[in-house]
């Protein structure tokens, strides 16, 4: 049993360090490239507050609500990797915008089980970009990856600045990432927030999930220490207990870890039981007590997620499934965040 459907293809670094890249394509073809996007088009966002979208499902049977249209803050969210399969000689290191079956998977995978737990509480837009492939991670392209992760920012960039400058209008904002799109994250949280006290003062929360974070990565956004803090970061990486990743001191050596049961930094074990609720590949259900969680040594150990038919998977890395075992618990904390971030003193 899959807990997600097979369309979503994340990785992070760690996940990818061990494997070998044993493509035809090298740092001589990141120049080849598909046409980049334009932002004042609707179609260049897989998800806009205006547009009938994935954005706007919610899951259960009627108890959770799309509330985007009298939200009170703005979600941008950079989704992670999907284009993760064959590598396309006409743009081998980036995705195309304007593949239709990519951008359908985009959709029913990322913007479904990740960006919707954003929905409640915030009006949620992403961009679709040129990602860069997966195998960027992969052993022997650590001297491509930062040039093709520079790339594929521009298109985030762009995007951003057009959110900003058409859409925004002065209200807060939640960014919201995963994987790669964390990498992206933490690129645009230093470049338009750490350098404009004005912006910065708009940061509700930066969900920037699935990488390990430095604790020192920023220098003037803190990481967030408890369930209501404002203007902060927050990450998690999950993995199955007593496991450590290749390079695991060198990933997570100095990487901080928010435990999304508890909200906290400790190393407290939260128990399963005081989880509101995940979803697995049925969208349609929420599972209360699907895991637990607790912080150990920048990562987030938890045991097998509990549900009929779990003896049929046996992973060490639970990364595809960072957001949905926590889902709940996720889209409640930024409600919280948001009430917080309105009833300042």
């Amino acid at each position: 049993m899959k807990i997600i459907s097979a369309g979503l293809l994340l990785a992070s670094l760690s996940l990818c360090a061990q494997k070998t890249y044993k493509g035809d394509y090298g740092a001589e073809h990141l120049h080849l490239r598909p046409s980049p996007p334009n932002y004042a088009q609707s179609h260049y966002w897989i998800a806009l507050p205006t547009v009938n979208d994935m954005a706007d499902v919610v899951p259960g049977k009627g108890a959770l609500k799309d509330g985007q249209d009298g939200a009170g803050v703005d979600v941008f969210f950079i989704y992670p990797t999907i284009y993760a399969k064959k590598q396309y000689a006409a743009h081998p290191w980036f995705a195309d915008v304007n593949d239709e079956k990519l951008n359908e998977n985009i959709a029913t995978s990322t913007i479904k089980y990740q960006a919707t737990v954003f929905n409640g509480s915030g009006r949620v837009y992403a961009p679709l970009y040129r990602q860069a492939h997966l195998s960027i991670y992969y052993q022997g392209n650590e001297g491509l990856k930062e040039k093709a992760l520079e790339i594929a920012y521009e298109d985030v960039r762009a995007a951003f600045s057009y959110y900003l400058e058409n859409w925004n209008r002065g209200r807060p904002i939640i960014i919201g990432s995963h994987s790669q799109g964390t990498n992206h994250a933490i690129t645009l949280l230093k470049e338009f927030f750490e350098d404009d006290p004005g912006l910065k003062e708009k940061l509700v929360a930066a969900y920037i999930i699935g990488m390990p974070v430095d604790k020192n990565t920023f220098e003037e956004i803190p990481p967030c220490r408890k369930q209501d803090d404002i203007g902060c970061w927050l990450t998690w990486n999950t993995y199955a207990r007593d496991y450590y990743p290749p390079r695991h001191d060198f990933w997570y050596g100095n990487a901080l870890n928010m435990n999304p049961l508890s909200w906290s930094l400790d190393t407290v074990y939260v128990s399963a039981q005081q989880n509101k609720g995940g979803i697995l590949k049925n969208f349609g259900k929420v599972r209360p007590g699907l895991a637990d969680a607790q912080n150990h040594a920048g990562m987030l150990w938890i045991n097998k997620p509990r549900f009929f038919g779990n003896f049929l998977i046996n992973w060490k890395r639970y990364h595809i499934v960072d957001y949905n075992l926590f889902y709940l618990d996720i889209r409640e904390n930024v409600a919280d965040r948001v009430f917080a971030y309105f009833n300042q003193d």
